[in-house]
């Protein structure tokens, strides 16, 4: 073999020694540019069904972020996430209650989104107008994919067997009252075996007084503009909506507290005629109830009367001290499961309603027999501020406990609750 072709083959040797290192070289670059953020949420079944088919569809379009996601039980939810952040293992991304987020925010849990990535002007004019009730300081620090307002439920099976139309749910509170009487059963000795109306305070009953019966009874603003005020007592309309809606247990015993242990597992037992719920609570009717159930919209003091409805929404939150990398990994999924093809996709199946304003005028939601009373519903919708939605909620059930299991008078506890709550409120702002 002469020298020219020894040399040709020592080229060749080299030459694939250096693509070799190139190629070494580059997988190691990719491989460094691959990041892996965490995003915690609280165990719902269809959120966390959905968040898992969008986390492998992100992955897909971007093949360097890996996401890993984990749910809790929303009881543990905070404390976990407290317990994790403070120990440096939290996650990056945190699924959490708008209620909860001046207390994230005032214990460090968040940072702010930043106006790199959407301006406060650009978040206001995206999302419908109750999410501006999340910003704390005048800041946004979460953004949500979906908003829930309220609806009334209805069994249309108890409805005819009382010789109700089922194709008529009421209308005002005082039809509910009516029609609940008829549904009602109780044995001999006065138990409750079959309740008209779901009566409760813990879930969705709370809000219904706060944000929809102090409006309909002439409240119109229930907690001043700053946030600062509890005014359910700035006129009689405030106590009299106080002693409608307990009457609603105490006198006319159309339903009772804890029922069959809640007011959702009642109705879904088929032992309720009459529920308000959230459109978050579609997913289950839809799997679990063995009847025919319509919704309809939430009644009124009278015909023609002020429209209101309670909205709520969850929202995603960057930790405190993400940065970098894992930064810009999470501002994109964020921006992934924010967008509004993920709120079109989100809204059939977990049954939130998109959160983009661009959603209020959707023909096919708005008639839609099922989703259409809470798209509705979205119009008069009232995100209640919340300073310690813990203490607040606690503060609210300690008070109706003391009128159903202790004869409280109504009026006095009435004014009692509301210093309570003031106190919550005088304590957040005085730090």
């Amino acid at each position: 073999m002469g020298k020219s072709k020894y040399l040709f083959i020592s080229l060749l040797l080299i030459l694939s020694v250096v693509l070799t290192a190139c190629n070494v070289s580059s997988t190691t670059d990719e491989e460094s540019d691959e990041v892996t953020i965490t995003y915690w949420q609280y165990s719902f079944p269809a959120k966390v069904e959905e968040i898992n088919r969008l986390i492998e569809k992100f992955e897909k379009e971007n093949p360097n972020i890996k996401v890993e996601a984990q749910d809790f039980p929303r009881e543990d939810f905070t404390q976990k996430v407290a317990a994790a952040l403070n120990a440096g293992q939290g996650p990056d991304l945190i699924n959490l209650y708008y209620g909860w987020l001046p207390q994230y925010v005032e214990n460090g849990y968040l940072q702010e989104i930043p106006e790199s990535f959407k301006t406060t002007e650009e978040i206001d004019n995206y999302y419908t107008p109750m999410v501006q009730s999340s910003k704390v300081n005048g800041k946004y620090y979460a953004l949500p994919t979906a908003v829930r307002s309220l609806a009334l439920f209805w069994n249309k099976e108890l409805f005819e067997k009382a010789g109700l139309d089922p194709n008529n749910p009421p209308k005002t509170w005082d039809e509910l009252i009516e029609y609940s009487e008829k549904i009602t059963i109780r044995k001999e000795n006065g138990q409750l075996e079959q309740e008209g109306f779901a009566w409760e305070a813990n879930g969705q009953g709370a809000h219904v007084f706060r944000e929809i019966l102090l409006r309909q009874w002439g409240v119109e603003e229930p907690i001043s503009a700053d946030g600062k005020t509890i005014q359910w007592n700035k006129n009689s309309g405030g106590s009299e909506a106080f002693k409608y809606w307990l009457n609603m247990t105490k006198e006319h015993k159309i339903g009772e507290q804890n029922f069959l242990e809640s007011y959702r597992t009642a109705f879904l037992a088929g032992k309720a005629g009459i529920m308000i719920d959230g459109s978050f609570n579609l997913a289950s009717l839809k799997e679990e109830a063995g009847f025919e159930w319509g919704v309809g919209n939430i009644p009124l003091k009278e015909e023609g009367g002020v429209e209101a409805n309670f909205g709520s929404f969850w929202t995603h939150g960057i930790a405190a001290g993400v940065e970098g990398k894992k930064l810009e990994a999470s501002l994109k999924f964020l921006e992934f499961i924010t967008s509004e093809e993920t709120q079109s996709e989100w809204v059939y199946n977990v049954g939130e309603l998109p959160a983009a304003a661009s959603f209020a005028n959707d023909e096919k939601l708005v008639n839609d027999e099922i989703y259409g009373p809470f798209v509705k519903g979205l119009e008069n919708s009232y995100a209640t501020f919340f300073v310690d939605e813990t203490k607040e909620r606690d503060s609210f059930l300690n008070y109706i406990d003391k009128i159903l299991l202790n004869d409280a008078p109504i009026d006095k506890t009435f004014e009692e609750l509301i210093k309570d709550q003031q106190n919550i409120r005088d304590e957040y702002f005085g730090k």
